[in-house]
């Protein structure tokens, strides 16, 4: 692939410099997946309140709904000039990658899984601030069920990572209204926790986060769900891993590291290896 024909990335703009504050979960679980796939691309940040025209703009059709119907526009975005493709969903330019770019990089994202590997779920009526990316009809489903159940295990506990958050002081109050306006509450402070509320809420975490866990250690062999293989679900773990890294206090992400056996600071820090932004 040469220059002029890399792939084009689109990512939430953070606090300057991006490149190291970015922390959008969805985001994250791509760029993971490009490094993965050794593809050659570029980043093009994107402030929150653009998303909506960027996506319009290049008319690539949002995959999240509100509960009333209307479009949830979101990050990543990814185009391909050598066929001409935009996808406009993590989990989709991930199997976009595996499609297009097979062999590529370190290989298969999507490789069979044992039974029962990726059975990790939570309770259906769990209430969750934002729309989820559903399951659609496809391909790999062992893999996007993960995906679901994984997004509404952090993102119940997400409001840990609203006092952290990196935004761009550019953009910062409008960044927060549209925040307030997709979890449906009337002020950005309706979303920080008291800390009482934050040692009921890590411990919550802990606990769902056990049942996530119990994947990980059936191969002792290594940090990935397939022992020393990585795969695409352990780049959906490892996303929402980057944004708790990045807006956790210290004290708590040294905390979540080392829960169970320390099976998620493991995982972090071997997935380094696919997380160069570029």
């Amino acid at each position: 692939m040469t220059a002029e024909q890399s792939l084009r990335f689109w990512d939430i703009t953070t606090r300057p410099p991006a490149e190291k504050t970015c922390c959008a979960p969805n985001p994250w679980k791509a760029r993971l997946a490009l490094n993965f796939k050794a593809v050659r691309y570029g980043t093009t940040w994107t402030p929150m309140t653009d998303i909506t025209r960027v996506r319009t703009s290049l008319a690539v059709p949002p995959v999240r709904k509100f509960a009333d119907g209307s479009d949830f526009h979101t990050l990543p975005l990814l185009y391909d000039p050598a066929t001409g493709d935009y996808v406009g969903d993590s989990f989709d330019i991930a199997v976009y990658l595996q499609k297009h770019y097979p062999n590529e990089g370190a290989g298969d994202l999507f490789p069979p899984q044992p039974t029962a590997a990726l059975d990790f779920t939570v309770p259906p009526d769990a209430e969750i601030l934002i729309p989820l990316t559903e399951a659609r009809p496809g391909d790999f489903q062992d893999y996007a069920q993960f995906n679901v159940h994984v997004d509404a295990a952090f993102t119940l506990h997400v409001q840990l990572a609203m006092d952290g958050f990196p935004f761009d002081p550019a953009t910062e109050e409008a960044s927060k209204a549209v925040f307030t306006g997709r979890a449906g509450v009337r002020a950005w402070e309706d979303l920080l926790l008291t800390s009482e509320a934050r040692v009921r809420t890590l411990a919550s975490f802990e606990r769902m986060l056990g049942g996530l866990a119990v994947l990980y250690r059936r191969d002792e062999s290594g940090p990935f769900l397939l022992g020393t293989r990585a795969c695409f679900a352990d780049c959906i773990v490892g996303g929402w891993l980057r944004m708790m890294a990045a807006t956790l206090p210290g004290n708590e992400w040294e905390a979540l590291r080392s829960w169970h056996d320390g099976t998620f600071g493991r995982l972090h820090d071997a997935l380094d290896a696919f997380s160069a932004v570029k």
